[in-house]
């Protein structure tokens, strides 16, 4: 058969003698494998380990896709579960985080109310301000940024280079604050990276430390907002404050306002305005007067008050060390403050008029009953003197005060007895705060008399061993001078109203402590003081009836607890009065703490209640005296003018408590023999 019929059978279908032998060819194949796997002790070999079977099971790609399919369900259905959550179950609670992501709230702040004089006159308001921050975190030369800065704060670059460089973590720090608003176009022209300008408020002080202690300052409190420090901004802080505003709008991831979106604003209520009892002239000469006389006597520091009488009207308040309110970073630490409401002395013998008005009021004395006073007396173990050694004295009661006499008064109050002193004593308002209300007012010292030892009821009397402030003091004269009756101090005559207009704030009503007649009485002894055979003749005010009296107290010294220390004696020197004496307008109360140069009240502040007094009686305008003035016999008939008998002598000098000799300058002091009763000069006791 030919080749060609070969092939045309294949093509036929029929099987060819090659397609026939292939299966035997197979087999054969077939079987010589098997073979080969027997080896050659025709064994079969172990089957291969599980392990390797699930192995090439993972090597399909078959496997793998289902398994990659069982987990990507897995993830779906969790991914499912949670947008389930969020979208179905927590939907309201993400969008209000996400709202308030977006939503900033900016405080509005208030207007800070003003502060005025009795007379309308600017003492505190509120002014536009702008303040340079920083972002130290992106500043990358703080010593260049520091220099271009320093001219434009106001501020040495050093200074400005640390306030940067203390903590590059911080993303924001003040580098100065209550700028002049002209300066943030200058400092964004500067185009500093890191730097910015806010708005805000800074209160101003026109009239610099003028009213300073009365007045008060401010701080930058919670959400850098002005609250008071201090004085009358602090006491009358939530009125002058108002209520601050808000405004709520969306910002982007930047911080910056989106400008499509929702906002909202809640404008803010201006805060109220004040109108005060000071009367900014006034109160400007008070100042200058107490810095000039503590200066002069060297002292350590000094209060003025001056007060209407029948009102309780303050119309200054001055303090020397004063401050300026307007940069109080720069103050001294003890000029902060006011001295006249927190400062509390032991007066000495301006106290002196409460006793004789105790015993006048109670009927015990009159003006010219006498009273004999021996050169000493003892109480308690100690011996009381008066400033000045001298024999017996035959004096009268109006006497005993214009001379100042320690020991004459303690005889007097022993007529009225410990009890009725101090009840005299606190309805004068002594022992308690005056009612100002003015932050940190002290009430002084004044122990039940129950506990007053023996010698403590002596001095007590002629005012050691308790102590007051200089408002309280001058509140005591005011109510001599109110005909008895005692007002309580006020500094607010105003505040203002929602409408604009100013409601007068209510007046407390008056408390009577003595009788009219025991007033006008002692309003006639306190006269005599101002002659020249009392001890303030410095105090008299030309064409004017004065009545007042003198006071020069030994301190406690803080480093021994006694009156007596290592460097000697420290006083605290004063002069308080009133006038025109026959109609009080004006009560002074002038106060020197530990003057050097001399310490009698005669010689310190008298001279300084004259300066001040005749000031305020013309910024007042207040006529002349209508009437003249009375004379009280001091002595005894049949005695010399100073009270000694004829054959008596005494030693040169004058002093509080010592009746002066014919042509010597009165002066005043509670001090010299009578001062200190205890033994080895430790302080009254109680």
């Amino acid at each position: 058969m030919t080749e060609g019929a070969r092939t045309g059978s294949a093509r036929a279908g029929r099987p060819t003698r090659s397609d026939r032998a292939r299966p035997q060819v197979a087999r054969a194949a077939a079987a010589m494998a098997a073979a080969a796997r027997r080896g050659p002790g025709g064994q079969r070999p172990r089957r291969r380990p599980p392990g390797g079977s699930r192995r090439r099971a993972l090597a399909s790609s078959r496997r793998r896709l289902r398994i990659g399919v069982v987990m990507l369900v897995v993830v779906l259905l969790a991914l499912a579960g949670r947008l389930t959550q969020l979208q179905g179950f927590n939907a309201a609670t993400y969008a209000r985080q996400a709202e308030k992501q977006r939503m900033q709230e900016i405080t509005l702040p208030a207007v800070r109310g003003e502060i005025t004089d009795r007379h309308g006159a600017t003492l505190a308001q509120d002014v536009d301000a702008r303040a340079v921050y920083a972002n130290p975190s992106v500043i990358a030369d703080p010593a260049a940024v520091a220099a271009k800065l320093s001219p434009l704060v106001g501020q040495p670059a050093d200074t400005i280079e640390k306030r940067i460089t203390r903590d590059r973590k911080l993303l924001f720090v003040y580098i100065a604050r209550g700028l002049d608003p002209g300066v943030k176009a200058k400092v964004e022209k500067l185009d500093l990276k890191g730097v910015g300008v806010l708005d805000e408020r800074r209160r101003v002080y026109p009239n610099d430390s003028v009213g300073a202690g009365v007045i008060g300052y401010t701080r930058f409190g919670d959400n850098d907002l002005l609250v008071g420090n201090g004085g009358i901004e602090l006491a009358y802080d939530d009125v002058l404050r108002g209520r601050d505003g808000t405004r709520t709008l969306e910002t982007d991831p930047a911080g910056r306002e989106i400008p499509s979106a929702h906002s909202s604003e809640k404008a803010p209520v201006e805060g109220s305005d004040l109108r005060l009892t000071l009367d900014t002239d006034i109160q400007w000469e008070a100042q200058t007067a107490i810095a000039d006389a503590v200066r002069e006597n060297q002292a350590v520091a000094g209060t003025i008050v001056i007060m209407d009488p029948h009102t309780g009207d303050i119309l200054a308040m001055a303090d020397s060390p004063d401050f300026d309110p307007n940069n109080v970073g720069a103050a001294n630490s003890d000029a902060l403050g006011n001295r006249s409401t927190a400062f509390a002395f032991e007066p000495g013998s301006v106290e002196k008029v409460i006793p004789m008005a105790a015993a006048l009021d109670s009927g015990l004395i009159t003006a010219t009953t006498p009273v004999t006073v021996p050169p000493s007396i003892r109480r308690g173990g100690s011996p009381i003197g008066d400033s000045e050694t001298h024999g017996t004295l035959q004096l009268t009661a109006a006497g005993v005060l214009a001379h100042s006499s320690n020991i004459g008064t303690v005889l007097i109050s022993e007529k009225v007895g410990a009890a009725g002193l101090e009840a005299t004593m606190r309805d004068f308002g002594l022992g308690q705060p005056t009612g100002l209300g003015f932050p940190g007012e002290s009430g002084g010292q004044l122990a039940p008399s129950t506990k007053w030892s023996a010698s403590q009821a002596a001095t007590v009397a002629y005012g050691q061993g308790m102590s007051v402030t200089a408002l309280q003091m001058a509140t005591v004269y005011a109510t001599i001078a109110n005909g008895g009756v005692r007002m309580t101090p006020r500094l607010v005559d105003a505040i203002g109203a929602s409408g604009g207009a100013m409601v007068p704030t209510q007046r407390a009503p008056g408390v009577r402590v003595v009788s009219e007649q025991t007033a006008r009485t002692l309003s006639d002894m306190l006269e005599q003081v101002i002659t020249t055979n009392g001890t303030a003749p410095a105090a008299a005010v030309p064409g004017y009836r004065v009545a007042g009296k003198t006071g020069t107290a030994n301190q406690i010294i803080p480093s021994c607890g006694c009156y007596f220390g290592p460097n000697g004696q420290s006083y605290v020197s004063s002069f308080i009065g009133y006038a025109p004496a026959d109609n009080p307008r004006v009560v002074i109360a002038v106060v020197l703490d530990n003057p050097k140069a001399e310490h009698f009240g005669g010689l310190t502040a008298a001279p300084a209640f004259q300066k001040v007094m005749t000031f305020t009686l013309a910024t007042l305008g207040v006529p002349p005296a209508g009437s003249a003035a009375p004379h009280l016999p001091l002595t005894q008939p049949g005695t010399a003018a100073d009270g000694r008998t004829t054959d008596q002598t005494t030693a040169g000098g004058a002093g509080d408590g010592a009746v002066a000799p014919a042509g010597a300058a009165p002066a005043d002091a509670t001090g010299g023999q009578g001062t200190n009763p205890a033994a080895g000069g430790s302080p009254p006791s109680g």
